[in-house]
């Protein structure tokens, strides 16, 4: 094991444990995206067929938007225990092999529904625990002699993302319609098992920051609290107050999931009270910090707690990309269950039969085209949007990436309503909304960690990561939210005389969102004070 004291590097080498670092990710990525992708064909048409038929495709988009809340909730826990105890190395390790567990799971219980749910559990459990470690574990790789290389290789591991995210879509729905779902869900566990060996075997070779163990004085968590608890004389304590109604918010709506009084909804069960717990506490106790934030100032240094106010600020522009999130989630879900109502286009010379043949395959063009245009925009767009005098700054890049996955819903609306005409409509049509979704994608996510690395000191970037992974959760949360509104006879009611389908509805629903979510987005991007917290040059 190299600690972090290890002697510097000659000049230009590139370490010789990235290559394991790179391969894991490679394979593990194939692991995650290749069982994600086909999660909801295999629920409607294999675990479901207990449900009536009208309400299998409800049921299978709850499970699968619950099982990405977790994915993206777990962040939390495997930040805090590598962290606090164990370390990025152990930590990684130990939640990949739960990973592994997971994935056996999906494939020995893929006939019985307690057995692959826990199998869901695990594999949310293991890959959530990691998120947030594999790509600061490669930064801890680098020191100032081979800084420099480190963008080649962050490169290479976003790349290696959107490779194995491709080919796991294209190939997994073929694997699972023609050999089953014990094969279709245990290649991508065979996957998972090579990705822990291959990070295994370089376990001798890597940096290992040891963990904090909580003695950060002036961590996020500190300085809020004492922002929170500190008394001025002459002052009320008013952020105090507000900070306690989210808590007991958030303890009264787990106790409503608990005894089900009459007035509590049927459908929020306890993924959908524990997120609105959640959100409740980080935002009844977000704004009493800002309220008092000013009397850390003596307790903790002036940095830490202007560093608390700035991920304050990042918070509220998280919040406003969540609406995002619920509309790109679905194209696993959602999109899927269209595409299912649409044909083949096996006839048309264009259309590469002998490879694409299910709907889920459809969304293999997502990374194919996040391949393609972020380097699109980066060398053809952004630089003619600067010869025109308009400069595309974070915010704004955001900003229209919301819009455009608007966009992308209201082409996916259209769509259904074609579909609803009872007109055949060739798959091919959803290649518009796909391309649409992809590019507000890449002005949204790759985007977004620019700004909020730029925006966060060094202390808080950390902080700041857990907090964009829980921006997935509540975007996927927004989606359980309209499904369980839907279930709802009033709401059925209304619906219907719009004359729409319930699923035409929703499309535009969702479209209507990102539309208000930009223009809020818009609004709130130019007060924003932003700040530079990139390193000094050496």
């Amino acid at each position: 094991m190299t600690t972090i004291a290890a002697e510097a590097r000659p000049e230009g080498r590139l370490p010789r444990q990235i290559p394991y670092i790179i391969g894991n990710e490679a394979c593990e990525r194939f692991s995650f995206y290749g069982m994600r992708n086909i999660l909801t064909p295999f629920l409607i048409s294999t675990m479901l067929l207990y449900a009536p038929e009208a309400e299998r495709a409800g049921i299978a988009k709850d499970v699968f938007h619950s099982f990405v809340i977790g994915v993206y909730f777990f962040p939390l826990l495997g930040g805090w225990l590598s962290d606090r105890f164990f370390g990025k190395y152990n930590t990684v390790l130990w939640f990949s092999l739960v990973y592994c567990i997971g994935h056996a799971f999906l494939a020995v219980f893929d006939d019985n529904r307690t057995g692959f749910y826990a199998g869901l559990f695990l594999i949310a459990l293991g890959s959530g625990g990691i998120k947030p470690l594999v790509v600061t574990f490669v930064g801890d790789q680098f020191d100032q002699s081979n800084k420099h290389l480190a963008k080649i290789v962050f490169d290479a591991f976003y790349w290696t993302i959107n490779f194995g995210s491709f080919f796991a879509s294209l190939l997994m729905p073929i694997f699972l319609r023609n050999y089953g779902p014990a094969v279709a869900f245990g290649i991508p566990g065979i996957l998972m098992g090579i990705a822990t060996i291959i990070f295994w075997m370089g376990r001798k070779q890597y940096v290992r920051v040891p963990p904090t163990r909580g003695q950060d004085s002036d961590s996020f968590l500190k300085v809020a609290r004492t922002a929170l608890t500190a008394k001025v004389p002459g002052q009320g304590n008013l952020g105090f107050v507000v900070a306690v109604v989210g808590a007991v918010l958030a303890v009264l709506i787990l106790l409503f999931w608990a005894i089900k009084p009459g007035f509590w909804p049927e459908a929020f069960e306890f993924v959908i009270s524990a997120c609105l717990a959640l959100g409740a506490l980080i935002v009844f106790g977000g704004i009493g910090t800002a309220m008092q934030l000013e009397r850390a100032r003596g307790v903790h240094s002036d940095e830490s707690v202007d560093s608390v106010r700035a991920v304050l600020r990042i918070l509220i522009v998280f919040a406003l990309v969540t609406p995002f999130w619920s509309l790109f989630d679905q194209k696993a879900s959602t999109w899927i269950l269209q595409g299912n109502e649409m044909r083949v286009p096996h006839e048309a010379w264009w259309w590469p039969s002998w490879l694409v043949k299910e709907p889920a395959q459809m969304q293999a063009l997502n990374p194919l085209l996040v391949m393609l245009i972020i380097p699109f925009n980066n060398i053809v767009l952004y630089p003619a949007l600067r010869r025109m005098g308009f400069n595309p700054t974070a915010l704004k890049r955001m900003g229209w990436g919301i819009a455009f996955s608007g966009l992308a819903w209201v082409g996916a609306g259209a769509i259904q309503l074609h579909i609803d005409s009872g007109a055949s409509t060739s798959l091919a049509w959803q290649t518009l909304p796909y391309i649409l979704l992809t590019f507000g994608e890449v002005l949204v996510s790759a985007t977004a960690l620019e700004f909020a690395y730029s925006q966060a000191s060094l202390a808080m970037k950390g902080v700041i990561m857990a907090f964009w992974y829980l921006s997935v959760t509540f975007g996927n949360l927004w989606v359980l939210l309209t499904n369980a509104a839907v279930r709802n006879e009033t709401v059925i009611s209304r619906i219907a005389s719009t004359g729409l389908s319930e699923n035409a509805f929703l499309m535009f629903f969702f479209a209507g969102f990102a539309f208000v979510a930009a223009a809020v987005f818009a609004w709130y991007a130019k007060r924003y004070p932003m700040q530079d917290n990139y390193r000094v040059a050496q």
